[in-house]
């Protein structure tokens, strides 16, 4: 847990009445699904049907003795020893905090009357029981997984009706203005839907082959690309790159030019004919200029 447990933290979260009973309607019918019930873990091998419902006599037992009998009985002996034998310490600190030992989750028993039932089935490990008026979403589906077994007693069963609806549309008995929600497609098998005559006749034939998806280029980087955008992009281009040449053709070289320094010795020359001023100066200003031979 991130943080100390306090009195303030936000326990509970609210949910919408139509969705706590949407979802404990769909847990419900994932329960009589054996595909659901065994990808969930549980051994229904020797199960001789789902869902699975018992005469109301069971309500009467009160020995947990006779009770882990009928569940024998009943096929789901694997299922009590697959739940017994998963029974083990909790890592961690929740060894100190009331729940010591962590285990599978077995059947849940769903009653109408509760005569002595909740008392022959509490010992039971991984056994759970609940009344058909109170079920319990986690029970029903533990950890969101759904498809969990359950043994009904026959008066519970048949109070589903009562609770729920029929699922023909009219209202459940017992909850003002709900009907269990309908399914929108009523044959669910969509792989037969699609290769069906009526389906098959008016689609489209396949396409023979296939057109491989060429490589996407960026006409700014590509000129193939931009050519095929702009044709004048070549002329274009090519100018630009004469225009760049002849810039770096008319640019001063780095140094000093010949023909300066020419110039610079003529000048030097007729300085000293003309005028006898410069005297020791001369070689001082000479290699100033980069004349000095």
């Amino acid at each position: 847990m991130f943080a100390p447990t306090k009195t303030w933290r936000r326990w509970h979260r609210k949910v919408n009445v139509n969705l706590k009973r949407y979802a404990v309607a769909s847990a419900l019918a994932a329960s009589a699904l054996p595909s659901l019930v065994m990808a969930r873990g549980h051994r229904v091998d020797a199960v001789p049907e789902l869902p699975l419902v018992v005469d109301d006599s069971a309500e009467s037992l009160a020995k947990t003795s006779k009770a882990v009998a009928l569940l024998e009985a009943l096929g789901a002996k694997e299922e009590l020893a697959r739940a017994r034998d998963a029974r083990n310490v909790r890592r961690g600190k929740g060894k100190m905090r009331n729940r010591r030992y962590v285990g599978r989750r077995g059947p849940l028993v769903v009653y109408a009357g509760d005569g002595a039932v909740s008392r022959a089935f509490r010992g039971i490990p991984g056994v759970d029981v609940a009344s058909v008026d109170r079920l319990n979403l986690l029970q029903l589906a533990p950890g969101g997984h759904v498809g969990r077994l359950i043994v009904w007693t026959k008066g519970a069963f048949e109070k589903l009706e009562a609770l729920y609806g029929a699922g023909d549309g009219a209202e459940a008995a017992e909850k003002k203005g709900y009907t269990l929600p309908r399914p929108i497609m009523a044959n669910a098998d969509l792989a037969r839907l699609i290769n069906s005559d009526e389906v098959q006749s008016v689609v489209r034939p396949p396409r023979q082959g296939s057109r491989k998806a060429g490589l996407r280029k960026n006409p700014l980087k590509n000129l193939g690309a931009m050519l095929k955008l702009n044709p004048a992009a070549g002329a274009a281009k090519r100018a630009a790159l004469r225009a760049s040449e002849g810039k770096k053709k008319a640019a001063p070289k780095k140094g000093r030019p010949a023909d300066a320094r020419a110039s610079s010795k003529a000048f030097l020359a007729k300085m000293q004919a003309d005028h006898d001023y410069l005297g020791e100066d001369y070689d001082v200003f000479s290699s100033w200029l980069g004349t000095t031979e």
